[in-house]
């Protein structure tokens, strides 16, 4: 008998969803299921927490030219 689950749709471009899926490793009760290569069904109860945390990880990436200013 089929079952219903209470979750949160995400989309996202396979680069976000792999950053969501190395979180799910490192906490394990995020994903729900993998519905494909750009949609996850996650608990809808870290869903700020995935936000919060791709935010600080994106910012991580974040390339600024005015860091690296060249010493005389």
């Amino acid at each position: 008998m089929p079952r219903a689950r209470k979750g949160a749709l995400i989309q996202c471009d396979p680069s976000i969803r792999a950053l969501i899926l190395q979180m799910d490793t490192d906490r394990n009760n995020i994903i729900l299921e993998e519905l494909d290569d750009t949609h996850l069904l996650v608990d809808p109860a870290k869903v700020e927490f995935i936000k919060a945390e791709l935010n600080r990880l994106m910012s991580q990436n974040i390339y600024d030219a005015m860091d690296e200013e060249e010493e005389p």
